[in-house]
């Protein structure tokens, strides 16, 4: 049987903690941030845990990781 193969795009994007959880980077904070306040600016550098409901998907495409 071959090995299972990590998908190299999810990890790159998606870090496990340490309580299993997935942890990944919210979109929309590098460019054009003129227009953009300074509330919501400051949202998007905090780091977000992945829904429940995506766990599934998650799991299956960073098997070792």
């Amino acid at each position: 049987m071959p090995k299972i193969r990590t998908n190299r795009a999810a990890a790159k994007r998606f870090k496990k903690t340490g309580s299993g959880k997935y942890v990944y980077a919210k979109s929309f904070g590098s460019h054009i941030l003129t227009k953009k306040s300074r509330k919501r600016k400051r949202s998007l550098r905090q780091s977000r845990i992945i829904d429940g409901t995506n766990m599934r998907e998650i799991r299956q495409l960073l098997p070792n990781g």
